[in-house]
């Protein structure tokens, strides 16, 4: 039988943390996240209950050497797994998740969701940064 474990083998970090409602078009810049150690990184967006009825949602991934990522460069399709165009959303897109992968081999990584439309209402987002593929098992619980 297969083991189902994946307990030991992540590492989630806070990618964009909850708030109170967002009611305009600033862009949402998640939290830098260090790749260090692991083989794989995978954001993870999760959208409340948004209440305007015309915002869009649009991701962009970059990633780069320096630590505050002040040498930030979009990332090439090709270091990405699914598309920025899937892991983005619109006002319609309800308590849903959506994901993107990276295989990029700059040591930091950051998504931005840019909000357009946000006129008339609230919305809600957060998110976690999923590292697997630890150079060193089991990963720490709860996670540091």
């Amino acid at each position: 039988m297969p083991t189902r474990d994946i307990h030991s083998d992540i590492h989630v970090v806070p990618l964009i943390v909850p708030v109170a409602a967002r009611t305009d078009n600033t862009a949402i810049v998640s939290a830098i996240i260090d790749t260090l150690g692991y083989g794989a990184c995978e954001l993870v967006l999760v959208t409340g209950a948004n209440t305007d009825a015309n915002a869009t949602f649009a991701t962009l991934v970059e990633d780069g050497e320096a630590s505050n990522l002040s040498d930030a460069a979009a990332v090439a399709d090709q270091y990405l797994i699914g598309t920025e165009a899937l892991a983005s959303f619109t006002f319609a897109d309800d308590n849903e998740c959506r994901k993107i992968g990276y295989k990029g081999t700059k040591r930091y990584v950051r998504l931005t969701v840019t909000p357009s439309g946000n006129d008339s209402g609230n919305i809600f987002l957060s998110g976690v940064a999923i590292l697997g593929h630890p150079a060193t098992t089991p990963t720490a619980n709860p996670p540091q």
